[in-house]
């Protein structure tokens, strides 16, 4: 169970893997909470004035990752904080400190299988690009998924609070959300 001990700030911050709904849940999770809503991915592309797939094809991933620690260091001095991180934001073990002393992590988990059919289509996934440009396989896709997939489990892990969002509709998942978030809350008040 989470707990949100001595978090007097309230950030919560949602991750996972690209399409598991961080942006679509996030600003309505903020909304349900009356608290503001930070996508990290947006933040980063309103500060380089660029969009991530340009940061990636013109400066890339590691000026990109930078740019990634940069601003999450700026959301999370917020208070009543919802921030939705790219998927590979906390693979970074100085990421993951910041996400840990500033707030909690919720991990919306996806399972490969349907992680592949979220981003078959998608050309703005720089990590997938090339696959969904490409004469790929699902077999290609399902390879690239599991690879990232096992790069990055042990940061997902380590998550306050795991929510399975393979079959659940995006109300559910926000009211179980903030449902938890409240209770804990009045918990510490």
């Amino acid at each position: 169970m989470i707990k949100l001990d001595d978090m007097k700030k309230n950030v919560i911050y949602l991750t996972g893997f690209m399409t598991s709904g961080k942006s679509t849940i996030g600003p309505i999770l903020a909304n349900v909470l009356g608290w503001s809503f930070y996508d990290l991915d947006k933040e980063i592309e309103k500060k380089e004035n660029i969009s991530v797939v340009e940061i990636f094809e013109t400066k890339g991933e590691n000026y990109f990752r930078a740019a990634e620690t940069e601003i999450l260091k700026a959301v999370s001095a917020g208070e009543n904080v919802i921030v939705s991180l790219g998927g590979g934001t906390i693979a970074n073990d100085e990421n993951l400190a910041i996400l840990k002393e500033t707030g909690k992590i919720i991990y919306l988990k996806v399972s490969p299988e349907i992680l592949y059919q979220r981003l078959k289509n998608k050309i703005d996934r720089p990590l997938f690009r090339d696959l969904t440009l490409g004469q790929s396989t699902e077999e290609d896709y399902k390879n690239k998924i599991n690879e990232m997939l096992d790069k990055r489990i042990e940061y997902y892990e380590k998550a306050d609070l795991v929510i399975n969002t393979d079959a659940t509709r995006i109300g559910i998942t926000v009211d179980v959300i903030a449902k938890k978030i409240r209770a804990l809350i009045n918990e510490e008040n």
